[in-house]
């Protein structure tokens, strides 16, 4: 009998994190489920054996070490890396709270480093593995009333792109992944009409048909990924008009 692959989803205990981690556990994989609070991921191992919660704070390096480590040592090799953990506030100008701005580096964007510090050394040790970096389609430009959320994961995208090709000639596949709206208690922030509103279970699936290809972005929904990437090559002068109206 073959060993099952070994996942480590960090930012498991909701929205699209949870949705995948299930959707891992059905394909086979022995999944690691990571997030902040435990009671959530001892509930999801309840309804699927194949889930195994490591508690920890993206905020707290020494706090990933030791969960790779344990993963490692309890369930094998990680063969799969999917870093997830996130926050979100929109931020309306008169609300301006760089305190907002720190809280959201700290998670969005530091976050995902301390997750690839801790990781990194066991995956080019052996010389292969896969890694994904949820940022968002929100990153893709500054958006409106969403400056410190737009402005981490733009971070995230930028990381992700300047560590891509030296990984890959190391064994190791790095990828972004840059939902739009899907439906989490972070979405449910929201005040306006989220276009191409998607459910959890949709964004898991859409990351589950990209995970056996090589390309450096998984984005959907297409429709709208498409439409954002053509606002980011737009001149600023037309992008301001067309954005004008959402703020």
């Amino acid at each position: 009998m073959t060993t099952p692959s070994v996942a480590w989803l960090v930012g498991a205990s909701s929205g699209i994190g949870q949705a995948l981690a299930f959707a891992l556990a059905e394909a086979g994989w022995q999944v690691a489920i990571s997030a902040r609070r435990s009671e959530p991921l001892q509930a999801m191992q309840t309804r699927h054996p194949s889930l195994t919660p490591y508690p920890l704070d993206v905020t707290d390096a020494q706090s990933l070490h030791a969960a790779a480590a344990a993963i490692t040592r309890e369930l094998g090799e990680i063969d799969l890396c999917v870093l997830n953990a996130g926050d979100y506030t929109p931020m309306p100008l008169d609300a301006f709270d760089p305190a907002l701005f720190r809280k959201l580096c700290e998670v969005n964007y530091l976050g995902m480093v301390n997750g690839l510090d801790a990781i990194l050394p066991l995956m080019l040790a052996r010389g292969r593995g896969q890694i994904l970096l949820t940022a968002s389609i929100a990153g893709y430009r500054g958006l409106p009333k969403s400056a410190p959320y737009s402005a981490s994961k733009a971070a995230v995208i930028s990381l992700a792109e300047s560590l891509h090709l030296e990984l890959k000639a190391r064994g190791v596949l790095l990828r972004v992944v840059n939902p739009g709206f899907v439906r989490s208690p972070l979405t449910d922030k929201n005040d306006f009409k989220m276009p191409f509103l998607m459910e959890v279970e949709d964004a898991a699936q859409a990351i589950m048909r990209d995970l056996p290809r090589q390309n450096f972005e998984i984005a959907f929904p297409k429709r709208f990924a498409y439409l954002m990437k053509l606002l980011r090559i737009l001149p600023y002068w037309l992008y301001f008009k067309l954005t004008k109206g959402a703020a």
